[in-house]
């Protein structure tokens, strides 16, 4: 895949219906897993076997866990809901126009609203808790302690907001910023249109940026070191903490989305493949997996690996 200019940001916002646009990974910080048993070391639980797919809502796309369920924003139909582990859909909850970012704490789930420039708090079983302003186009959303971090792709910018709401700071990064990790202490951003990410401080200091592949598009921590999916090339590249030189790199399926990292492996959901790839933390890919249509985001918890996939309407639990 290759695009450029407005061309990338068109396919990457609003053509993920299609599976050879982008939306794939195991979400935002993706993880995923297969169908593959000696090749992936998934949870104690998981059972190839007991693979499902459930219906979601219009457009399913950021998905996280809060360690027992799954949190997934449905895109086009402004809602929110909680999977339980065997699938059952426990709650279905409105937020905010076209949400796509999603994060838990296992206490409170932030929503990145993209169409309203808003995010939604709510409690663990679905309250809404508030509504806050973000900047132009929420893209993506991180609780990092105390705070929630949230990418704008509109303008730019990441926004730093307390628990309740209040904006404590807004930071210019690269173009197109579209993920957010954290490392345990300073917050990393895959600028999209940059093909960089941005390494910042706790208090929003740019400590600096780096060159990656082309259209980064999911962040993932596994303890030591930063991993990133480059959705035009195919690739994902694990990069050293301190200097973000790439210390290893591996080609995977077309269109490289959300990424997620289990006990063992790196899970890279591939948007125009229609499936996830299983790697080592070496950076070997060991496996690949069939999911849905236009795979966006992964998350892993106790009952498997959860994908949603965002041309179908649905998500895949492995």
């Amino acid at each position: 895949m290759s695009a450029n200019g407005p061309g990338k940001h068109f396919l990457l916002h609003t053509l993920f219906l299609a599976a050879a646009l982008l939306l794939s990974p195991v979400v935002s910080s993706a993880q995923t897993e297969g169908t593959s048993l000696t090749t992936i070391r998934k949870p104690a639980s998981y059972d190839a076997s007991s693979a499902i797919e459930v219906g979601a809502g219009a457009g399913p796309t950021g998905i996280a866990s809060d360690g027992v369920n799954v949190w997934v924003t449905n895109q086009f139909s402004d809602s929110v809901i909680k999977v339980a582990g065997d699938g059952t859909v426990v709650g279905k909850y409105a937020v905010g126009k076209n949400p796509i970012g999603v994060a838990t704490d296992g206490v409170s789930v932030w929503v990145a609203n993209n169409g309203d420039d808003t995010v939604t708090k709510l409690s663990i079983d679905g309250a809404v808790l508030g509504t806050f302003a973000a900047g132009d186009g929420p893209e993506a959303v991180l609780i990092a302690g105390k705070y929630v971090w949230v990418a704008n792709e509109k303008d730019s910018s990441v926004t730093k907001l307390s628990s309740d709401g209040a904006v404590l700071g807004t930071f210019k990064v690269g173009q197109r910023p579209v993920a957010l990790v954290t490392d345990g202490t300073n917050i990393w951003v895959a600028n999209n249109q940059s093909d960089t990410v941005t390494k910042l401080s706790a208090t929003g200091e740019v400590l600096g940026t780096y060159g990656v592949g082309d259209g980064p598009f999911g962040l993932a921590f596994d303890g030591a070191n930063i991993w990133v999916t480059n959705f035009f090339s195919g690739s994902v590249m694990k990069l050293d903490l301190n200097d973000g030189a790439v210390v290893a790199k591996a080609v995977v399926g077309d269109g490289a989305a959300g990424i997620a990292i289990n006990e063992s492996d790196v899970l890279v959901v591939n948007n125009g493949s229609n499936s996830v790839s299983v790697l080592g933390k070496e950076g070997t890919v060991v496996s690949t997996l069939k999911v849905g249509i236009s795979p966006y985001g992964v998350a892993v918890t106790p009952s498997g690996i959860w994908v949603t996939n965002a041309g179908s309407d649905s998500i895949s639990r492995r």
